[in-house]
């Protein structure tokens, strides 16, 4: 038996990063890119690297552009993290799992550490794989909880639930963290949304503006944790923020409303922290043309709306003279598995 799983990138089109605050986002999957993993059964327990994973180089150039694009660590200690993960959860449930064993190989093409949930496709795909093989099933609602252990316990990755949530959910996910809601239930309101009421939707990115999540989370989580009154009230910005997107989108309102609403939710976040050169020169290209602008996640790639085709060549051809790489989302089908 072969069992080939499959995650997608997320963008985060509003709201974050308040997600990871009892804050509201939404965000959505596409398929322009993927993480997959391919998992069969064999006699012993196997992890295969692939080239995320190599540790010979042609030159000490060649390990720094390395570690540069992929950081310190590849991918097969996301998946041992998730093994592990998935076995202590079985194991807490009491769900006995057979003595089979299994080699496992994940391949990516999703830009590394540009803020697309890289990491966490490969973890969803590699926890799909596993509840296939064994005939485990796990609630969606779990499968997001359990996805994000794997970074914050075993791995000390600091993040929110948002990129689970939409890569466990997938398609256009509407999320409230209440905090409330969570203490009761162990889990937020995640609500799916129809990409076909969104307007124009684009995404760019900048290879060498990689960095990690956590450079942007463990100073903000700092501050928040001390209540520093403007970090707790741009949470509740954002989130009445995502409440007006999703209503501008149910009522089918397009760019000249929406797009506002996402600068503003970029805007507010430059008012709290240090935003790179090269991450504010992409934002600030992009809206010159008209098109709106905001992170997908921590920084590297942005999202925004823009109003007609005869404004998206303007967008691509601007960005495309500063090294920046743009696309239209294609967007993904919500996940039956409930």
């Amino acid at each position: 038996m072969i069992i080939n799983s499959i995650a997608y990138p997320r963008a985060g089109l509003v709201g974050n990063p308040s997600d990871g605050y009892h804050g509201k986002t939404i965000a959505f999957t596409f398929s322009n890119f993927s993480a997959k993993v391919v998992l069969y059964q064999t006699p012993r327990l196997e992890i295969l690297p692939t080239t995320r994973d190599v540790s010979h180089f042609d030159n000490i150039q060649s390990l720094v552009e390395d570690v540069r694009i992929n950081g310190y660590y590849g991918g097969i200690r996301l998946l041992k993290a998730t093994i592990k993960r998935f076995y202590d959860y079985c194991r807490t449930c009491q769900i006995k799992l057979d003595d089979r064993n299994f080699t496992l190989q994940y391949q990516t093409d999703i830009p590394s550490r540009v803020g697309m949930a890289g990491s966490s496709a490969i973890i969803t795909a590699c926890l799909r794989a596993l509840m296939a093989f064994y005939g485990v099933h796990i609630s969606r609602p779990v499968q997001a909880n359990l996805i994000l252990s794997v970074e914050n316990c075993e791995l000390g990755i600091p993040a929110g639930l948002q990129d689970r949530v939409a890569q466990v959910y997938q398609g256009v996910v509407y999320m409230d963290f209440n905090k409330k809601l969570m203490e009761e239930q162990g889990y937020g309101k995640y609500e799916l949304l129809s990409y076909k009421q969104l307007p124009p939707i684009y995404l760019a990115y900048r290879d060498d503006m990689s960095e990690g999540t956590e450079i942007f989370h463990n100073d903000l989580r700092g501050r928040f944790n001390r209540g520093e009154p403007d970090v707790v009230q741009a949470m509740e910005f954002w989130a009445n923020l995502t409440d007006q997107v999703k209503e501008a989108i149910l009522a089918g309102e397009g760019h000249e409303r929406i797009g506002p609403l996402l600068n503003s939710n970029f805007d507010k976040r430059k008012e709290l922290y240090q935003i790179s050169k090269g991450n504010l020169e992409m934002v600030a290209a992009a809206r010159s043309v008209g098109a709106s602008a905001k992170f997908c996640g921590s920084g590297g790639a942005i999202v925004g709306t823009y109003r007609d085709e005869q404004m998206y060549q303007k967008l691509e051809s601007t960005l495309k003279q500063l090294g920046i790489s743009v696309l239209k989302p294609k967007f993904v089908e919500p996940s039956l598995t409930m």
